[in-house]
């Protein structure tokens, strides 16, 4: 796998990437991790950027992904984060490895396609509701659908425009190399959240943070109230008004809550 290391003596943080993207740690939040001394580590999920594909991955993947990558880099203990997709590729590592990961959290992150909990009917767009229904369907009819979909401005809000033509453009970036690089990461991620998870997030221990944005037309905020709900170590921040990247101007709070945790 392609890793990405910031480099340091700080705390490390395992940045997991959303859907599609590659792995390179969020340039936005580095003034404010330099701040708490954070050292930054992230990958390309198998299928995207430098990774090579690992087809039949779940979500639990991500902890034997995360813990290999740091152990080869000597790191025992450490944080993550995830943003949309990232997020229970976050939890799953929290869920696995409860003596490293010290502390979680989730961006804009969903629930598990058809899992008891909330549906995807407040995304007015419907924009991720229509990949996991295609997914729901198996391999060759989600293939059939990437194929044929094009981008729907009405899934993003105002603020998140706006947030992309500002400092998160980083994301629209990392999101086109992530697209131009997919060797069948979307087709992967988008399996691996209508199947089984690998992982239960009702057995988390280590203290995590859902944030989520009540305007998000992707992923709506029910997925992270449902998850928080669920997990006793959680913590859920709602931000009135902010959608699927404009909650990003909250990162660095968050990263305020992690140093409370390293």
């Amino acid at each position: 796998m392609r890793v990405y290391d910031t480099g340091g003596t700080g705390p490390a943080l395992f940045w997991l990437h959303g859907t599609p993207n590659t792995g390179a740690p969020p340039e936005p939040l580095f003034p404010a991790a330099a701040r708490h001394g954070i050292r930054w580590i992230g990958y390309d999920r198998p299928g995207y950027g430098g990774s090579p594909r690992e087809p039949g991955r779940t979500m639990a993947s991500a902890a034997a992904h995360v813990s290999a990558i740091a152990d080869r880099l000597g790191i025992d203990r450490f944080a993550v984060m995830g943003h949309s997709s990232g997020g229970p590729h976050a939890l799953a590592c929290a869920a696995l490895l409860p003596d490293r990961v010290l502390a979680a959290v989730s961006i804009s992150g969903p629930a598990r396609w058809r899992s008891g909990g909330p549906d995807w009917s407040g995304a007015p767009a419907g924009a991720e509701e229509a990949d996991l229904r295609a997914a729901a369907r198996g391999r060759e009819a989600l293939e059939r659908h990437i194929a044929a979909s094009e981008f729907d401005p009405e899934q993003f809000t105002p603020g998140d425009f706006a947030a992309l033509d500002g400092e998160w453009g980083w994301i629209g970036r990392i999101a086109a190399d992530g697209a131009h690089t997919d060797q069948g990461g979307t087709v992967d991620d988008n399996l691996a959240n209508v199947g089984p998870w690998g992982f239960d997030p009702t057995t988390i221990k280590v203290p995590v943070l859902f944030v989520h944005g009540e305007a998000d037309r992707m992923v709506p905020s029910a997925h992270s109230e449902w998850l928080a709900a669920r997990i006793a170590s959680a913590q859920l921040w709602l931000r009135p008004g902010e959608g699927h990247i404009s909650i990003l101007s909250s990162a660095p709070a968050t990263l305020d809550w992690l140093t409370s945790h390293l």
